[in-house]
């Protein structure tokens, strides 16, 4: 399994739907680690690590499930620190 780590930036209307929280249950299921944020400037930030492929997964779902909310997607890929233990809210 080759882990990886991305960092998301979603675009659209992505704040007061529900994301961060559905993107918790979605990740929770797959298996993915890290954390989502809302920012100032609207954006939902997420960070995740897990099995590329299982991280892969993880973006489509939720890209998917907000399909009508999402205008972009901008992914930095990363090497993964491991640190995280669950996936959550950060504030």
């Amino acid at each position: 399994m080759a882990m990886k780590r991305v960092h998301a930036y979603f675009t659209g209307l992505v704040q007061g739907v529900g994301f961060r929280y559905t993107a918790i249950r979605i990740a929770m299921r797959a298996g993915v680690t890290g954390w989502t944020k809302n920012l100032h400037d609207g954006r939902v930030e997420i960070v995740a690590e897990g099995d590329e492929k299982v991280v892969e997964r993880f973006l489509r779902e939720l890209r998917e499930y907000f399909n009508t909310y999402v205008r972009d997607v901008h992914l930095e890929w990363e090497e993964p620190t491991g640190e995280f233990a669950e996936f959550g809210v950060r504030f």
